[in-house]
């Protein structure tokens, strides 16, 4: 028998590599002969660095930053493709785990410090730089990245807006002007591996469906989402495209709005991106059974995570995929159909490796005694 185990994390309780391999003692359990691959997984947020080094050789570098709170950080980049790409996790320099409770407010923090690290990136000569954007605690629309990059924000008197911007700033910016880009930022590449469709703006754009998960009430929100609609008007007016309904530029707070407007850049569903790198869907089409998981099955699952996108490739390969997931929310069948059996942990976050390895033994004995 020939098992792949591809897992995403379960936020905040395991990674993705520490998941898998829970899964994969399972699995091993049950069918002690079986030839088990562990993949980790990852969808473009946090935990994609890790999977992506491990899918592909490269190795690590650390930069100095600045968290979203204006902190000192050093912050680890990927470098891959014999050191022509850099792989930038956003969640390294702005995410939501690098901000207290009681700190988390989207108006004050800043995608300062990922401006840092690609800058950082840009000046190592590399060709490409590879965004992974998940996991944020921001919603100011790229800005304060953008300022790192060496674009001067102005407001309506001809002021430069002082670094770093938080979302909350937004609607004081009135024209755009690069006063200090890296030499050669024209002639690179960037890719937004996000996890997420959303636009920048509207009912589904970034400060309403993401802005409180952030910490934003509704009265913060409805700032946040004056401010990216006036910071759309800006961009599109510089370049004379319209940015603010593109799929993906909700993500992350709107972090690939600018970077699609301003530099030379596409935006990828992140999880395909990793897929991609370590090879998975032929992987899968060689497998005998496919165990995958993540924290939360739920509505999302079936847009660009891991779960979903896992589900559909084995459905395709017409090859049995078993999901083992934290919780199953109601509103997840739509992905339950992409699956042949979904198991649920039911266990407190400190049982979550043991029960993982528990349930994965469980799901091959039954498989083995149905085949």
């Amino acid at each position: 028998m020939h098992i792949v185990v591809a897992p995403d994390s379960f936020k905040g309780v395991l990674d993705a590599r520490s998941a898998a391999s829970a899964i994969a003692a399972g699995a091993s359990r049950a069918c002690p002969n079986a030839v088990i691959e562990v993949v980790p997984m990852a969808d473009g947020g946090e935990g994609t660095l890790d999977c992506v080094l491990q899918a592909t050789p490269g190795n690590r570098r650390r930069v100095e930053a600045h968290g979203p709170l204006g902190e000192p950080l050093e912050v680890t980049v990927g470098l891959i493709h014999a050191a022509s790409t850099a792989i930038v996790e956003l969640a390294l320099a702005a995410g939501h785990a690098l901000v207290p409770a009681d700190g988390r407010n989207p108006l004050n923090t800043t995608t300062y410090g990922v401006g840092e690290v690609m800058r950082s990136a840009c000046a190592a000569g590399i060709d490409e730089v590879v965004v992974a954007v998940g996991g944020s605690a921001t919603v100011d629309g790229g800005a304060g990245m953008m300022q790192a990059l060496g674009l001067t924000l102005l407001d309506r008197l001809g002021r430069p807006i002082p670094s770093p911007i938080g979302g909350g700033r937004l609607l004081e910016v009135d024209r755009l002007i690069w006063s200090d880009p890296p030499h050669n930022l024209e002639d690179i590449r960037f890719t937004v591996a996000c996890d997420v469709l959303n636009p920048l703006c509207g009912p589904n754009g970034a400060a309403e469906i993401f802005g409180p998960q952030k910490g934003a009430d509704p009265g913060t929100v409805k700032i946040l989402a004056r401010g990216l609609e006036h910071w759309a008007d800006t961009l599109e007016h510089f370049c004379g495209r319209t940015v603010r309904h593109e799929p993906g530029c909700g993500a992350a707070g709107g972090v690939a709005a600018p970077l699609l407007a301003l530099c030379r850049a596409e935006i990828v569903p992140g999880v395909d991106f990793v897929i991609e790198l370590n090879g998975l869907r032929d992987r899968i089409g060689r497998a005998s059974l496919v165990l995958t998981g993540e924290g939360r099955l739920d509505a999302q699952s079936l847009m660009g995570k891991v779960v979903g996108a896992i589900g559909r490739i084995a459905r395709s390969a017409d090859v049995p995929c078993i999901a083992l997931v934290g919780e199953v929310d109601s509103e997840s069948k739509s992905c339950l159909q992409a699956l042949d059996r979904v198991l649920a942990l039911n266990a407190p976050l400190e049982e979550t490796a043991s029960r993982l390895t528990i349930l994965a033994e469980d799901a091959v004995r039954d498989y083995c005694r149905s085949i």
